[in-house]
């Protein structure tokens, strides 16, 4: 199995700056966001096929990077139990997901 090295290092870099945890530590958290990956792309496709969903889902601040507003009063399409890697100890977390059926983009003033 290959993984990015670039894409971890930048990570464990990242959570560096922003923590004040040794940078052993920070490489540990990137590794373990690295792996997590693969099992969180299985589990968010297997929960969307369950659910029965074709369009384009994501999180709400999935969407809000992306330039995107949740609409209010929206309810998930479906959830999935997801594996958090960069706080350390990988503990399972539940995300929900929004169809782009159910955004509009961030209106700018």
């Amino acid at each position: 199995m290959k993984y990015d090295l670039r894409k971890i290092m930048l990570r464990a870099w990242r959570i560096y700056r922003e923590k004040e945890l040794s940078f052993g530590e920070c490489l540990h958290r990137a590794w373990l966001s690295a792996k997590a990956e693969k099992v969180n792309a299985k589990r968010i496709e297997a929960a969307k096929a369950t659910a029965g969903v074709k369009e384009e889902t994501n999180t709400w601040s999935g969407w809000k990077t992306l330039g995107y507003e949740v609409i209010h009063g929206s309810r998930a399409l479906f959830g999935a139990d997801l594996i958090w890697g960069s706080r350390g100890d990988g503990k399972i977390y539940k995300a929900r997901f929004f169809g782009k059926s159910q955004v509009q983009e961030i209106a700018i003033a």
